[in-house]
């Protein structure tokens, strides 16, 4: 007989690398999966694109793309982390909130790590993580919000970019370690940028102002995720085990009062049965 077990085996593997090539090419994104848990890794480089597309010669990371690869993966079963890698200039204000307001809402341990540049928009996508890292020699720009286009000239104009830069300073504090106020102090800091106002902070500078949590490469990346899946499948089991315990407790209970029924009916007959023998016994007396 003709064994093609291998041939399908193969067949298999080669159909499942050919998917993970086409989603780097596509998507850049890809999966590792080992004993200690499945991470899907997933970049976002270039210019956050908005509701406008952008020029075939720019990078881009397209929101309508990332936003339901998102929620497919915190449903996922084999995804049991996701690694986000930053390399990114900021972009279009809304649609960056809408990528971070999602990575923040995920379930599954998250873990960034800036390279290069977490510009502009890109710091809220770095700070909506559970954890974040930055390499030494990245560097994060931190400047009020820009708008392009026709702007009118009303006091209603500004009000609404300054309540577009409440949001922003409002999430990042909510994700960070830093106050509203202290990083609305480095976007509107002068003196520091030739052409605009702001703070360009280095690696070090971004953990000691408290924006990202820790200053370190991809091994320390892995290290901490890994270390946050662990911590998540030791909760789920320990909330497992708490609830078969509580199923059970009543069922005991129940058995317990099923098993002293009859124990009280065998000691009523055996009562009844020794007051009829003693006044059997008191009547032949008589």
């Amino acid at each position: 007989m003709i064994d093609f077990t291998n041939d399908d085996n193969d067949e298999e593997k080669d159909e499942e690398e050919t998917s993970e090539n086409e989603s780097v090419e596509s998507f850049g994104q890809t999966i590792i999966k080992n004993e200690k848990g499945n991470i899907r890794c997933v970049t976002i480089i270039g210019q956050i694109e908005g509701h406008v597309q952008l020029g075939s010669q720019s990078k881009t990371t397209k929101y309508e793309h990332l936003l339901p690869q998102l929620a497919y993966m915190e449903e996922d079963e084999d995804t049991d982390g996701i690694l986000f890698l930053l390399n990114t200039i900021g972009g279009d204000v809304e649609a960056g909130l809408a990528i971070s307001e999602m990575i923040s809402g995920m379930s599954k341990p998250t873990v960034s790590l800036v390279l290069g540049g977490g510009h502009s928009i890109g710091i809220p996508l770095a700070v909506s993580t559970n954890y974040s890292f930055i390499s030494p020699t990245a560097t994060m720009t931190v400047h009020p919000i820009r708008t392009n286009g026709l702007v009118i000239g009303v006091i209603q104009s500004f009000e609404y970019l300054d309540k577009m830069q409440k949001r922003i300073c409002s999430f990042v504090e909510n994700n960070s370690n830093i106050t509203a106020e202290d990083f609305r102090n480095l976007m509107l800091k002068t003196g520091e940028l030739a052409n605009d106002v702001g703070t360009i902070l280095f690696g070090e500078e971004a953990v000691t102002c408290g924006l990202i949590n820790e200053c370190g490469g991809i091994k320390e990346a892995y290290v901490k995720l890994y270390s946050l899946i662990k911590d998540q499948k030791d909760e789920k089991e320990a909330t497992e085990k708490e609830n078969k315990k509580n199923q059970k407790a009543p069922e005991k209970k129940d058995g317990k009062n099923t098993e002293k029924e009859p124990a009280k009916n065998t000691n009523k007959k055996a009562g009844s049965q020794t007051n009829k023998g003693t006044s059997k016994k008191t009547n032949k007396k008589k």
